[in-house]
């Protein structure tokens, strides 16, 4: 399965992938916007889509990637490359990953299943500055700790 090597942020609403991409802008890297583990089953995919095309209108010409959380419900994968989501998450076995890669792959998405480290905003009160110190602290991290 593929990863995506851009450090990354989990957003839980359109202010906070605001913030990310701001601060990305700002500091002229690449970041990968994830929803919540699961999302795809209570946010949906549509809404997800809408909410990061909303931040991406606000910050034109930022470098990012969004990738859905469907858990480890694969019908959720599927629907969310209905919608166009280019990149998602899930947690199944080889076989249905393997499956589900190919059908993402018919489509131009990806299928990922690791576990990059993330920042969560779930509880920042302060989403600029837990944004920028995780973006500029990435810059910092040995090789061997960066998402790859």
């Amino acid at each position: 399965m593929n990863r995506m090597g851009a450090p990354r942020i989990i957003v839980h609403n359109l202010e906070q992938a605001k913030a990310a991409l701001k601060v990305a802008g700002e500091l002229a890297v690449a970041v990968t916007l994830i929803s919540a583990p699961g999302a795809a089953a209570y946010l949906g995919a549509a809404v997800f889509r809408d909410m990061i095309n909303g931040a991406s209108r606000c910050h034109p010409g930022v470098s990012h990637k969004a990738v859905l959380d469907c858990g480890d419900d694969p019908g959720l994968v599927l629907g969310a490359l209905r919608h166009g989501i280019k990149a998602v998450r899930v947690d199944v076995g080889a076989d249905v990953g393997a499956r589900l890669a190919d059908i993402a792959a018919q489509r131009g998405a990806i299928i990922l299943t690791d576990e990059t480290p993330a920042l969560d905003l779930i509880d920042s009160s302060d989403p600029l500055a837990a944004c920028r110190a995780w973006l500029a602290a990435a810059d910092q991290r040995p090789d061997s700790l960066k998402p790859r």
